[in-house]
């Protein structure tokens, strides 16, 4: 087994933790292919009662995905790698979400992209003291992906459109009321709750530890957030940004402005397609796709790790300008795929 993961079974509980601290925990093609074989080996066994997923490390339950071999192998023209990982890792984000036993997951420190996707889809989503989610692909010229556009689709308002784009980071209360969790249990009473849940097999064990978070700023910022991003587009929310002389309107502006404006508009495209009762992880795992298929030829995504990991020097060269992004860019990366589509089967490679 790798020496980043650690997957075995204790008591009533198949147990994952992820053990590249030092790399904040963050997700590699290897590790995601092991705890999918460690789901399927587990549906059937009766002995396992819950999945308990958890990280060694203070700061990051897990930090995204191990983006250092996607970049190597797209610069080198190599697009196949990228997509053949997004569409594996989609396949995992699906089986988490439609898995049929409980499926805990201890969310300390950053919680983002393919750690969003680990976690997020469980039935019972921990948060603690330290937790904070995100979701800042757009960032790096990706979008909210690993079946994260559905959770931004559903959570309350615009705070969807508002967390996609900017990357806003959220603590536990936060989390909760967006949708990415749902308990708060302080980390000091983990190792008792890890124990009951090894020892009992049930979920409900959390209740008995679960406490009242800290309460965070997305409640009282949602009525703002509701006015400003429910336009359709992104130039909507912009201009609507640009009309108000407040503090909140500068800064979040500021955040905007950092980002791929492709990746952003295509984010809140995205989240409006997957607002409803009708749409789901498959569904959103599919149109994801459609876009991270795209990514390292026709979008920003090569450019954003340049900018952000590689030469770290936060001055990415987007294809478009937050004012001059023409409409059909949009329509373009998230045209169906044809054969090329998602498929959440086993693909062989």
């Amino acid at each position: 087994m790798s020496a980043d993961i650690h997957i075995r079974k204790e008591g009533r509980a198949g147990r994952i933790t992820l053990t590249r601290p030092k790399a904040l925990n963050a997700l590699s093609y290897d590790m995601a292919t092991a705890i999918e074989a460690a789901l399927d080996d587990w549906r059937d066994q009766e002995d396992v009662a819950l999945i308990l997923i958890d990280a060694t490390g203070d700061k990051a339950f897990c930090a995204g995905g191990d983006i250092q071999q996607l970049y190597d192998t797209g610069r080198a023209g190599d697009y196949g790698f990228g997509r053949r990982f997004w569409a594996d890792e989609y396949r995992l984000n699906a089986k988490i979400a439609h898995y049929p036993k409980p499926y805990v997951a201890l969310m300390q420190g950053f919680v983002m992209g393919g750690g969003v996707g680990i976690s997020c889809h469980g039935s019972h989503r921990v948060t603690c003291e330290s937790t904070q989610i995100a979701m800042p692909e757009c960032g790096i010229g990706l979008v909210p992906d690993v079946g994260g556009s559905l959770i931004l689709a559903r959570a309350p308002g615009r705070l969807g459109e508002y967390l996609g784009t900017t990357g806003s980071r959220m603590g536990p209360d936060d989390a909760i009321h967006a949708g990415f969790a749902d308990t708060y249990v302080p980390e000091l009473k983990w190792p008792t709750l890890t124990a009951a849940l090894v020892e009992t097999g049930d979920p409900a064990v959390i209740t008995a530890y679960a406490e009242t978070p800290p309460p965070g700023a997305l409640r009282a910022l949602s009525p703002r957030i509701d006015r400003h991003f429910g336009g359709e587009t992104l130039h909507d929310i912009l201009n609507a940004l640009r009309a108000e002389d407040s503090d909140f309107a500068r800064d979040t502006l500021k955040l905007l402005s950092r980002n791929s404006p492709l990746s952003m508009a295509c984010a809140i495209e995205m989240i409006h397609r997957l607002r409803g009762p009708s749409a789901d992880i498959t569904r959103a795992l599919g149109l994801e796709y459609r876009f991270t298929y795209r990514a390292m030829e026709q979008g920003d995504f090569l450019e954003g790790i340049r900018a952000a990991i590689i030469d770290k020097d936060r001055k990415p060269n987007w294809k478009h300008g937050l004012d001059s992004l023409p409409g059909i860019a949009v329509a373009q990366m998230l045209q169906p795929l044809g054969k090329d589509a998602l498929t959440l089967e086993e693909t062989g490679t």
